[in-house]
């Protein structure tokens, strides 16, 4: 099943200036909401609703109770106004006395963060990762200058750890808070993992010279001295375990209590760009390759030959990231074929059967542009359940996440683009919701506070900045925060 957008014209984009493109069905680029009853004049041609499973889950979690939800013939599809959500929470629609966590979300939803952006810092050098804690109150940036900063968002931002990291090659290219958020780990192209203590006093953490940094080898015993990089990595649910890909074409699992190498498997035919656990369980991880192949890995079942669980066919060209949605069910993937996919485990296959014969045009990803012939090829044997197509994937491993479950329902998928945007999808619809534009270089990373109407975009433009909904340009106090909480409660 296919969604397809149209790409966004970049050429007039100047530095000081940042413009949005956004449906007015969801938000005015103000502190308002714009009713779709509003944009009569729009289109009324229907949308291509997801006709899967997740389609489902994902209005169970972001749609308002079904007594306010009911509506005349023809705009059932439309959100329900925040009047009508307080009158029926006064008249105890629910029961309760209070919103339900689907209700929250279907009002917290529609805040897109998207004014802006305020400047978080700005560097010399390219910005790799951005990066918020699951808590969101910690945002870590990489930069390709051997740099990677931790900043106290409860503290307007203040840098709380300024790393100069070690045993760096090219750049940063990954970094991991673990669960605590008492330790990062960092990587470049080299085969080492390196780990910091955030928790330490130090403001400063220069390699080895003010703090240890921990170096973790991950080249086996019988490389042969053979020198690979690694291309993300991902602390596990416990905080136990490191699981990186990297270019020699693997999975590596690091035991953290042990201190040593506990799995490696020869997993694709190619760089291993992405890897992460798909649930808290530990048990499955999901790695994306230049094979152009999503795999699926079960660690209760790896036979000697290291055989995956399950093969994902999709995408024409290499994967460049891969997020999980935390069910163990369902992934997306964004691809050097210029599309994010969406997919469930439960459709893989033992093994890629299908041929994909040889590739009539010749194209390098790094240095070109994507082939115009190439835009509108399918794949003969596609297992997933819908391709995003508007952002480009260039130049760089630009990454795609599901939108926070506490505040959106992961009702939105969003990613860079090598045009210098942030692009968000609707995940049920496919329809493009927002294009952030400030940025003058590729847009690697972003990502998405998992409470409030917040993102942060990093760009090669050495820029880091932050997009929000309310647009006051202040960060969340700890003070505010507790505010909106005992809101929430009560909501």
């Amino acid at each position: 099943m296919y969604f397809t957008v149209s790409r966004f014209d970049t050429d007039e984009m100047g530095y000081a200036m940042s413009r949005l493109e956004i449906d007015s069905e969801f938000c005015d680029g103000g502190n308002t909401i714009n009713e779709a009853s509003n944009s009569r004049s729009k289109s009324k041609k229907p949308l291509n609703d997801l006709d899967h499973e997740i389609a489902q889950l994902t209005k169970l979690k972001s749609s308002p109770h079904k007594l306010l939800s009911k509506e005349i013939p023809g705009k059932r599809d439309l959100p329900v106004s925040a009047v009508k959500m307080l009158a029926g929470r006064e008249s105890n629609y629910s029961g309760r006395g209070r919103f339900s966590s689907a209700d929250c979300c279907h009002m917290l939803s529609r805040y897109l963060p998207v004014n802006g952006p305020w400047l978080v810092d700005q560097a010399n050098s390219r910005a790799y990762v951005s990066q918020f804690s699951a808590d969101g109150s910690l945002f870590v940036a990489g930069f390709q200058a051997s740099q990677v900063r931790i900043y106290d968002v409860d503290r307007g931002w203040k840098v709380q750890k300024d790393i100069l990291a070690k045993s760096l090659r090219w750049t940063v290219t990954d970094t991991s808070l673990s669960p605590d958020q008492r330790h990062l780990a960092y990587t470049s192209m080299s085969p080492i993992v390196n780990i910091v203590n955030v928790a330490s006093g130090a403001a400063e953490s220069l390699a080895n010279v003010t703090e240890i940094h921990d170096g973790l080898d991950f080249s086996a015993a019988d490389d042969g001295g053979y020198s690979f990089g690694i291309f993300s990595v991902k602390f596990s649910t416990d905080g136990r375990e490191l699981v990186a890909g990297s270019s020699d074409d693997s999975i590596y699992v690091y035991d953290l209590e042990s201190n040593k190498l506990s799995l490696r498997i020869l997993a694709h035919t190619s760089d291993v760009n992405t890897v992460c656990f798909a649930d808290e369980s530990g048990h499955l991880i999901y790695s994306g390759s230049d094979d152009n192949l999503c795999k699926v890995w079960d660690r209760r079942c790896l036979n000697a030959k290291g055989k995956p669980a399950g093969v994902l066919m999709g995408h024409l060209e290499g994967i460049t990231f891969i997020d999980t949605r935390g069910d163990g069910r369902y992934l997306i993937s964004n691809g050097k074929d210029q599309a994010i996919k969406l997919w469930d485990i439960r459709k893989m296959s033992s093994n890629p059967a299908c041929n994909l014969g040889l590739r009539s045009y010749e194209w390098d990803y790094r240095l070109m542009d994507y082939p115009p012939q190439a835009r509108d090829l399918k794949h003969p044997c596609d297992q997933s359940v819908a391709t995003y197509k508007g952002h480009s994937v260039l130049r760089t491993l630009i990454r795609c996440y599901f939108s926070p479950e506490y505040s959106t329902g992961q009702k939105y998928i969003y990613t860079g683009s090598h045009d210098s945007c942030v692009y968000v999808y609707d995940l049920v619809t496919g329809d493009l919701v927002a294009v952030l534009k400030h940025h003058t270089s590729p847009v690697r990373d972003c990502s998405w506070h998992p409470s409030y109407p917040m993102l942060v975009s990093s760009s090669w433009d050495g820029d880091v900045v932050r997009w929000e909904f309310p647009g006051n340009g202040e960060a969340p106090t700890a003070a505010h925060k507790r505010r909106i909480r005992r809101r929430q409660f009560y909501l």
